[in-house]
């Protein structure tokens, strides 16, 4: 399978494909590398909720806004509490999230916008990060999917919110980004018994005495195709946050002190 993120730089990944239909799209992933930030957040860590220096996570955040031409006064980004919250954002949201954690919009791991010159972001360390985009109305939304996010749907819940705007499922292109891989992400029947059994069979292989192996790329691939995304029309990373420890922070793999990718989503003006 084709790698739809393609490496720009040290400090980020982009969706090559969707840049090429729309060159004023910026869409893609952090790495790990080009900051300024040290150990055991080192370099480019851009999560303000990780006890890492603020100096150093603005700073980091610079480094990016400057690649990207969109200023970081015009990043928005979600509290991300794992639950399905989308909310549709618009020009009265630009900063929230991009200076402080505090101020980012509350209870919400899904954004969407048409708006040009807002740049949509969301955080990881293993969660799926999810990207829509409708090249026919240009309506754009980027969605953070931990296990609780997946199980519940937030990708259905996307679909479902650009709908109310006008977009046909079938016009959707999805993008799944760097996450833990099913080698490497082992769960319990808390997590499993969320799934249905047809979702089961095609995202779980059981290792025995409660112990699973998830495939949180697939299952989120399966949710995509019940909303009536077209499966020509879903790209599936190939990266694994978790074995790729040169490019990427993994929150299982560090035993949670490590730091956090931004993914992003944005029209320039």
């Amino acid at each position: 399978m084709t790698e739809p993120f393609k490496q720009s730089n040290e400090s980020y990944l982009h969706i090559e494909k969707w840049q090429k239909l729309n060159p004023k799209l910026h869409a893609g992933f952090t790495t790990r590398n080009g900051g300024v930030s040290q150990p055991p957040f080192d370099t480019l860590n851009c999560g303000l909720h990780v006890q890492d220096e603020y100096d150093h996570v603005n700073l980091n955040r610079q480094i990016l806004a400057k690649h990207l031409t969109i200023p970081l006064k015009n990043w928005v980004a979600g509290e991300q509490t794992h639950q399905t919250t989308v909310k549709i954002v618009g020009p009265e949201d630009k900063g929230k999230g991009a200076a402080s954690h505090q101020s980012s919009i509350k209870s919400t791991d899904g954004l969407i916008t048409k708006e040009r010159g807002i740049l949509c972001t969301a955080f990881f360390a293993d969660c799926v990060p999810l990207y829509f985009f409708d090249p026919k109305h240009e309506f754009i939304g980027i969605a953070h999917a931990g296990w609780k996010g997946s199980v519940n749907r937030i990708g259905g819940q996307m679909v479902q919110k650009l709908q109310t705007v006008g977009v046909n499922p079938a016009d959707l292109l999805v993008a799944i980004g760097p996450c833990i891989s099913q080698q490497c992400y082992e769960v319990d029947e808390n997590v499993i018994r969320h799934l249905t059994l047809q979702d089961r069979e095609k995202t779980v292989i059981s290792r025995g005495n409660n112990r699973y192996l998830l495939d949180l790329k697939q299952l989120n691939v399966e949710i995509l195709l019940q909303c009536g995304v077209l499966r020509n029309n879903i790209d599936v990373t190939n990266y694994c946050t978790f074995q790729d420890d040169a490019l990427f922070f993994s929150h299982r793999r560090d035993k949670g002190k490590t730091g956090r990718m931004l993914g992003f989503l944005g029209f320039t003006t």
